[in-house]
């Protein structure tokens, strides 16, 4: 219930987001300390979904730092080191993924040095050449804004304009490589 946009360039890394809360019954929220993205250990975390895993990985969860030899794959580095670390975070903090639920509890666009990563409540990572990721209920009208050619603010409007779970004002923030 929500929209994040990232944009992947040869520079770097821009973020996008919404800034409207909804709670499962339906009440929005807003508050200038409810952010749903963040700097943490050099990571850009961005989420949506389900407060508890948002806030346990932007407020909690300390990511490893990458050696020399990560940053020659941080896919790999992704994979072997940062989800392990995530997981046990999340088990350190007694939260738990319902296997049976049909919702999906939370998705992530993580940013480590310019590169972008989308992390699914599985735990599974995906990467798209577009450069274009998003996550969130709005997330699908922003991406094919996105492939139109608007800017990151012009497809978090057009979401906005489209999903009842999304609204100004937007959040922006950048990393480069």
């Amino acid at each position: 219930m929500t929209t994040i946009v990232a944009v992947q360039s040869d520079d770097g890394v821009l973020f996008g987001a919404d800034s409207q809360v909804t709670a499962a019954n339906g009440r929005k929220y807003s508050a200038t300390r409810m952010v749903k993205i963040c700097e943490r250990n050099g990571y850009i975390i961005a989420g949506s979904g389900e407060c508890a895993p948002c806030d346990i990985a932007q407020h909690i969860w300390l990511p490893p730092i990458p050696t020399a030899k990560d940053k020659k794959d941080l896919y790999h580095f992704m994979i072997a080191k940062v989800i392990p670390s995530l997981k046990q975070c999340f088990k350190d903090n007694d939260y738990k993924v319902n296997p049976d639920d049909d919702e999906t509890a939370f998705s992530f666009i993580i940013a480590l040095h310019g590169e972008l990563f989308e992390i699914a409540d599985d735990f599974s990572i995906s990467l798209d050449d577009s450069g274009f990721y998003g996550v969130g209920s709005g997330s699908s009208y922003a991406i094919g804004a996105l492939h139109a050619g608007a800017t990151i603010e012009q497809a978090l409007t057009i979401a906005a304009n489209n999903d009842a779970f999304t609204s100004a004002p937007f959040i922006f923030i950048d990393q480069e490589k």
